[in-house]
């Protein structure tokens, strides 16, 4: 299922995606993906979330696979649409509501997939923490793409809350 998925944010970068433009873009994917590999590095023997696959278990047999798939194709997708559009208007209420589009649009996703058992949530993590999760990441994309060094401060902060808040020890990190 997660490779329809991914098919789908391809299709949708292909049709409304800024590929022209992709230069401009590009440090703010590497933010995206180098966040996620970031996550799965330190919480490698602690996780919050596991994907599953159910379509193609044999394709994609576990979480490390599809992340890295969805890194490389939905990630760059995600960016290439989101800030093209987040951007064309200078009106922050348009501004706003592209963002609660987006944030629905991966809940959503996520809600479904937690149906589907696409994705399990672990150690404390649901859905409130990934609200939280989803609108501050949509927040950091246009704010890493006009000031990187404030959004990776911002980030840095938001790492060091969350592990506090769910008190992982260091010896819980790989």
């Amino acid at each position: 299922m997660h490779i329809v998925y991914n098919f789908i944010f391809l299709f949708a970068a292909w049709r409304w995606g800024d590929w022209r433009n992709w230069e401009k873009y590009y440090p703010t994917i590497l933010f995206f993906v180098f966040g996620d590999l970031l996550h799965n590095f330190i919480m490698y023997n602690h996780y919050y979330w596991l994907l599953h696959e159910n379509l193609l278990p044999t394709v994609l047999p576990n979480h490390t696979i599809i992340s890295l798939m969805t890194m490389v194709i939905s990630y760059p997708a995600t960016i290439l649409i989101y800030l093209k559009y987040f951007f064309q208007t200078k009106k922050w209420w348009l501004r706003a509501l592209h963002l609660v589009i987006w944030v629905t649009l991966y809940l959503g996703g996520e809600f479904v997939n937690l149906r589907l058992g696409l994705i399990s949530h672990h150690n404390g993590w649901h859905m409130g923490w990934s609200i939280l999760f989803v609108i501050v990441m949509f927040i950091m994309f246009p704010i890493h793409h006009k000031k990187p060094l404030l959004a990776l401060g911002i980030s840095l902060l938001f790492i060091v809350f969350l592990l506090f808040q769910f008190n992982i020890p260091l010896e819980k990190m790989k």
